[in-house]
């Protein structure tokens, strides 16, 4: 039984299927049956359009009419996992990240999963959007993300943080320089492009501390504190977010 206020509107679900569904560059009829029926399978959902061609008047009727007949925290699911789906564009529209963002932000708690992750989600979502420019940064970030949400490879995943960030100001900087040798950089570039002095002074701190941190933690899985994890996730993305914003190449 559906949990009054716990529902994903039938409005959200009408603005997602017209997105994922968008006639030059949305799934197709045959890709929105393909997967919606794979979930009905799983769930052991009845579909209202479970082949191809449908009785709908159009994609985005039969994507509507076909995620209505799943529980709001099934829907979660398949809204974010199609927002993804192979055969769309990359890099992402930025009407899938808009919408991608949205349903995080308003609806994260439907979250199925057993674990769900305790990271700003929109502050995720939002630095892969900045770092599409950086595909190296971009990897390494997602390959973090990936290790965030499966609860292992602490060490690993502080490790490939620390190396996204060092890609991105390489890039950002035409270098090949270590983080620990990039910090003044850091605090200069935020000047030069307007930023203010303390502002680049509070980055230059905490960039040598970040350093002096990664350095302590990831030689040793052992040592990391479970409970930090997180904290550094989203400071790197919020480095991160900023100096590409910064930069002007989002």
């Amino acid at each position: 039984m559906r949990i009054p206020g716990q529902d994903i509107p039938a409005t959200f679900i009408q603005y997602a299927a017209d997105i994922l569904a968008d006639t030059a560059k949305g799934l197709s009829g045959a890709n929105i049956v393909r997967a919606t029926a794979a979930y009905a399978v799983e769930y052991d959902v009845n579909l209202p359009h479970p082949t191809y061609p449908f009785e709908a008047g159009n994609k985005r009727t039969a994507l509507y009419e076909n995620l209505r007949a799943f529980s709001p925290s099934q829907q979660y699911r398949i809204i974010r996992e199609l927002c993804e789906h192979p055969s769309l564009s990359i890099p992402t529209s930025p009407e899938r990240k808009e919408l991608k963002i949205r349903l995080i932000t308003r609806y994260a708690h439907l979250d199925p999963r057993d674990t769900p992750a305790e990271v700003n989600e929109t502050l995720v979502e939002e630095t892969r959007h900045w770092l599409e420019g950086y595909p190296e940064a971009l990897s390494l970030y997602s390959q973090a993300l990936e290790k965030y949400e499966h609860g292992a490879f602490h060490r690993n995943l502080l490790d490939d943080l620390r190396l996204s960030l060092e890609k991105l100001l390489r890039a950002l900087f035409s270098n090949t320089k270590s983080l620990e040798n990039q910090i003044q950089s850091v605090g200069q570039h935020i000047k030069d492009k307007g930023g203010s002095t303390e502002l680049a002074n509070m980055f230059v701190k905490l960039l040598d501390y970040y350093a002096k941190y990664n350095n302590s933690y990831v030689k040793h899985d052992d040592a990391v504190i479970e409970e930090e994890i997180e904290f550094i996730l989203e400071i790197t993305s919020s480095f991160m977010k900023h100096l590409v914003r910064l930069s002007g190449n989002g």
